[in-house]
């Protein structure tokens, strides 16, 4: 890389060069070379001419510069030339000479500083040409703006007008008459503040031009859009009157804004009616519409609940479920007036008006004094006061003709009373909520009978011998909250035990009914003869193609059986068929845990009646823990049924030393955490030990009393 060059030690010839160079960028008229370090001034011939020197008079200083300058440029000129200095940077002005002879001249004049290798200005190259005729030419140039349409003015460095064209003339007519020569703050007080001064003063200080639009009051009542250029005499300016242009923006603002609130409005209804529709939760989610509500409809907002049940003085008890502000800092306190106003409430209130009429009622202004009337003293008065309303709207929440809740929206001062389209909007979510209210409340209904019906249906099981009967119920969160999943544990003739675990497609009242139609039929097919599992199955399949039940269902079955050898020898055998069901699962006294998946996958019952099915037998050691359960205890919406089968195969292995009935609950909380997606229900048994007291922890042994206390000798028919 070359040396830096240190601008002192250039030869005459190379200096010559560089200003030959900059001459011809300024059309080849006169030079200057000033040494900064020794302060000398070096001016060709043409530009001592042009300064009105010869070279016998000219001291070659900056000082004989300045002398020639006009008064008014020394000042801009000297800043101009110590800012290149300072930022080794370049120089360009304009500015007016004053020669000797009393004539006035216009030179432009541009330069380059150069600086040292240590950052250090030493030498200001330039060039400057004579632009007197130019500056004359552009006199012509008012008779051309007197034509122009548009509006054009001149200020001086002192924000005195030295020009007005006709057509700026009558565009500010109404506030003076001939305007050159008078100070624009004080002709114009109204710029004072304003984008027009802001912008003026910022272009005459910056030297660079500014393009803005800004409106005056009366007597113009107009917007502008306007161009400051700063030139050396002060600011031109060239503005357009679009008062015109700016209404018509405005009417498009308007009514692009009323387009977006019609937009809001709707996304509002159809967030209202996706959480409404998505639940059975009602009341949870007319709750929530508070913040739906708001800020598209009001300022704040609060809903209240009607309860189904009056009180003894005949009165309906209400209560204020969901509140929400637009202002986060304000949520405590419309929170604290939710808790306290219902119990402040008199007899006239607002509130308990539009209840028992069952009638918007709405009040456009003066809200915070009308409403404060109508309440108790106390902490919601004070409440109130702070949040401030000025306008408010109840609508009841109706079904059926029947109030079932209550909205209640609020406006501030700010934002005024309520359009017609936010009435509207409104109105339709009040009729939505309250359709949501009255559909859960026949929910609830149908839900408390649904529930009496499966719980008669699922009994409590027997207890026989030294095991542990142990079954568990989960209705799913949504739907019908019943179904058609089903658990059965009962005793046959000979005295060995029956589980069942099964499924009816479905979730509603149909399939909670199925279910008991097909539990009584298993029941009297089970105990009639003892039938082997896969015998169970196959009869009971045909039973319902000939009852015409069209309906499919999954189920398992399993027998515990023993005769007096077994029991010797503490083993119980474990005979099971399944009919497309989820398999049983066995947790051996090691903590060994064995899927007992068939090996050959058979038909779920409902398909094809007279379907081959075939029994497995196991032998389960005293201690072995059975489990049946139904798909809504391993299966979720967020992971695959495999994956929930193998999380309760650990469970089983961790838990497993519980006692059974704890073992159970612990199963249910692990893998179901509240309602579940679906129905659950399980059966489980457990094989204490026969040699010893049966565990406190079992219960006591109760049978039917046609089953004998110990089992039967062996039969080959139910050997395998």
């Amino acid at each position: 890389m070359d040396e830096p060059v240190d601008p002192l030690s250039l030869d005459v010839a190379e200096a010559d060069r560089l200003r030959a160079e900059l001459a011809m960028d300024a059309a080849g008229i006169g030079t200057f070379d000033w040494n900064l370090v020794t302060g000398e001034l070096d001016w060709d011939d043409r530009l001592v001419e042009m300064f009105g020197y010869d070279p016998a008079t000219f001291d070659r200083t900056i000082e004989g510069f300045n002398v020639r300058l006009h008064p008014g440029d020394l000042d801009r000129v000297t800043q101009a030339l110590s800012t290149a200095i300072a930022t080794c940077g370049d120089f360009q002005a304009i500015y007016r000479v004053c020669l000797p002879s009393g004539e006035l001249r216009w030179i432009s004049a541009r330069g380059r500083t150069l600086c040292d290798p240590a950052g250090t200005a030493v030498r200001l190259l330039g060039a400057a040409s004579d632009v007197t005729s130019q500056h004359e030419a552009d006199q012509s140039v008012a008779r051309v703006l007197e034509a122009m349409p548009a509006a054009f003015y001149s200020l001086d460095r002192d924000w005195a007008f030295t020009y007005v064209n006709a057509h700026a003339q009558r565009l500010l007519q109404p506030v003076s008459g001939d305007l050159v020569g008078k100070n624009i703050w004080e002709v114009f007080p109204d710029t004072i503040g304003s984008p027009f001064e802001t912008y003026y003063r910022q272009a005459m200080n910056a030297g660079e031009h500014a393009t803005f639009e800004a409106y005056y009051p009366p007597p113009l009542d107009g917007w502008y859009e306007l161009l400051a250029w700063p030139n050396p005499d002060g600011l031109a300016v060239y503005f357009l009157d679009i008062t015109t242009r700016r209404q018509e923006i405005e009417r498009a603002t308007a009514e692009a804004a009323r387009a977006a609130q019609a937009a809001a409005r709707l996304e509002l209804l159809a967030a209202v009616t996706e959480q409404l529709a998505g639940t059975m939760q009602a009341e949870t989610a007319v709750a929530r519409l508070a913040r739906l509500v708001v800020p598209t409809l009001a300022d704040w907002c609060v809903v209240t609940l009607v309860d189904d049940e009056d009180t003894a003085g005949g009165r309906r008890t209400i209560r204020d479920v969901g509140w929400w502000h637009a202002e986060q800092s304000m949520l405590p306190v419309v929170e604290a007036y939710a808790r306290d106003r219902i119990p402040a409430l008199r007899d006239d209130a607002f509130l308990l008006q539009a209840l028992q009429s069952g009638k918007q009622t709405v009040l456009e202004r003066d809200a915070t004094t009308r409403i404060r009337t109508v309440l108790h003293p106390g902490p919601a008065i004070e409440q109130l006061e702070q949040l401030a309303p000025e306008s408010f709207v109840v609508l009841p929440l109706q079904a059926r003709e029947r109030t079932v809740g209550l909205l209640t929206l609020f406006n501030s001062a700010a934002r005024g009373s309520f359009s017609a389209d936010d009435l509207t909007t409104a109105g339709e979510v009040a009729a939505r909520a309250g359709q949501a209210l009255d559909n859960a409340r026949l929910y609830r209904q149908q839900r408390l009978l649904a529930e009496e019906l499966q719980h008669s249906l699922l009994t409590a099981p027997p207890e026989p011998d030294h095991a542990e009967v142990a079954v568990r119920y989960l209705p799913a969160a949504e739907a019908a909250a019943v179904g058609g999943d089903w658990y059965d544990a009962f005793l046959q003739a000979n005295g060995a035990t029956m589980l069942v675990i099964g499924d009816v497609a479905g979730h509603d009242i149909t399939a909670a009914a199925a279910m008991g139609q097909l539990r009584g039929l298993l029941r009297g097919v089970a105990t009639t003869g003892n039938p082997t599992p896969a015998q169970v199955l196959t009869r009971l399949d045909s039973s319902m193609a000939l009852l015409d039940m069209h309906t499919l269902v999954t189920a398992a079955v399993a027998r515990f059986e023993q005769d007096m050898d077994e029991r010797w020898h503490g083993v119980t055998r474990m005979r099971w068929s399944n009919a497309g069901h989820l398999s049983p699962l066995v947790l051996a006294t090691d903590g060994t845990v064995t899927d007992l998946a068939p090996a050959r996958a058979e038909l779920m019952l409902g398909v094809q009646p007279n379907t081959p099915r075939s029994d497995a037998v196991i032998s389960l050691d005293r201690g072995a823990t059975v489990l049946l359960y139904t798909d809504g205890l391993v299966e979720r919406r967020d992971a695959d049924l495999d994956t929930g089968i193998d999380q309760l195969k650990q469970l089983l292995r961790e838990l497993g030393h519980l006692p059974l009935q704890q073992l159970c609950d612990q199963l249910i909380d692990r893998l179901v955490s509240g309602r579940p997606d679906d129905d659950v229900a399980l059966v489980a048994v457990r094989l204490h030990r026969q040699d010893q007291p049966r565990p406190a922890e079992a219960g006591p042994k109760r049978l039917p009393d046609p089953i004998p206390d110990e089992p039967h000798e062996p039969k080959a028919s139910t050997r395998s």
